[in-house]
């Protein structure tokens, strides 16, 4: 800031210097004025020094705002503005002046944009209520003529649209999960089995066995967005699965405590170079485009919820060796019981 400082005043110091300059030619040149050298260096120095000294304090005075600025940025916070110091300077007073405006201005414009965003969240919320009517009511003429074989396939379809509508409901309830967040104890196999079923007329339709293997460990969660997390995984292992494949769910315990549940699909499997990037929102990678049907939000949502409720999911994958997906759930403890009713 110093240098900056220095740069912003070079004309005052230029101005000094040919003062200084012009004064000692004066001295040297009048015949009146006798005067040695070594008083006139002497003189010199002494103004110089007074100069340093001089300016030293104007800087320590006049950047006093512009530190406590700088400081804010580094260190900003909701009361950022009413942390800086009173300013003394017209221009300081002017800074701060555009400071506040700004912030007045700003937050005025957050508030419309979150106005807006809320009244879009509502609408999109009541659109989807309004379609899930017309749906339940294709699923039962559709169950009610189970029998013939157009509507398997007309099944399959309604559960793709199904599946859109009910993220889409989802992604609205994200902002407000945690007010929305209840801890149960579940078996997490059973929580599992729930979704399979769910997508049952995916897998017939692309004949995909799903196997269980290991102990149904319970775990302490919040069922309904541990349920969409499954989902996202379990619709990501049929997309991806090949005619006749195997989708393998495997819970275990493991040393530390923590309950483990992986689903391994036989798909084509993730390259290395897209592994750091599948949770990032968008995303598709080499076999979404070649899918040509991805979105780039089932995994990217299921990380969100995941990261909001607990649990850590790690993913394994080799080309043309499948994918695994495992979700690591937080171990129990004496508050979570407390709050789920289970402490013995």
């Amino acid at each position: 800031m110093f240098v900056r400082y220095v740069n912003s005043m070079k004309s005052w110091i230029l101005l000094f210097l040919m003062l200084l300059a012009f004064t000692d030619l004066l001295i040297l040149l009048d015949k009146g004025i006798s005067i040695q050298i070594s008083s006139l260096v002497y003189l010199n120095a002494l103004f110089l020094i007074s100069f340093a000294a001089f300016f030293i304090w104007r800087y320590r005075k006049e950047t006093k705002y512009t530190a406590a600025l700088a400081a804010a940025v580094k260190d900003m916070n909701d009361d950022w503005l009413e942390a800086l110091p009173v300013p003394e300077y017209l221009r300081d007073e002017l800074t701060s002046e555009v400071l506040q405006a700004a912030e007045h201005f700003f937050r005025h414009k957050l508030s419309e944009c979150n106005k807006a965003h809320f009244i879009e969240n509502e609408y999109t919320a009541s659109l989807v209520h309004e379609l899930k009517a017309p749906l339940t009511a294709m699923k039962l003429t559709i169950d009610a003529h189970c029998s013939e074989p157009v509507m398997r396939k007309l099944e399959a379809e309604w559960l793709r649209i199904y599946l859109l509508i009910d993220r889409q409901l989802y992604m609205t309830r994200l902002p407000s999960l945690e007010s929305d967040y209840v801890l149960e104890k579940t078996a997490v196999q059973r929580l599992t089995a729930k979704e399979v079923r769910e997508l049952a007329s995916w897998c017939v339709e692309k004949n995909i066995a799903v196997e269980f293997e290991g102990e149904d460990a319970e775990v302490v969660t919040d069922r309904k967005w541990c349920r969409f997390i499954l989902r996202q995984l379990l619709t990501n292992a049929v997309k991806y699965s090949p005619e006749g494949g195997t989708i393998v769910i495997t819970s275990e315990r493991l040393p530390s405590g923590n309950v483990s549940l992986m689903i391994k699909d036989e798909g084509p499997g993730i390259p290395a170079h897209d592994l750091p990037r599948i949770f990032d929102k968008g995303f598709t990678g080499g076999n979404g485009r070649i899918q040509n049907a991805a979105t780039g939000l089932g995994l990217y949502l299921a990380q969100t919820v995941a990261a909001k409720i607990g649990i850590k999911l790690e993913v394994q994958s080799e080309p043309a060796k499948g994918t695994a997906i495992r979700m690591i759930f937080t171990t129990p403890n004496k508050f979570e019981s407390i709050r789920t009713g289970t402490l013995a």
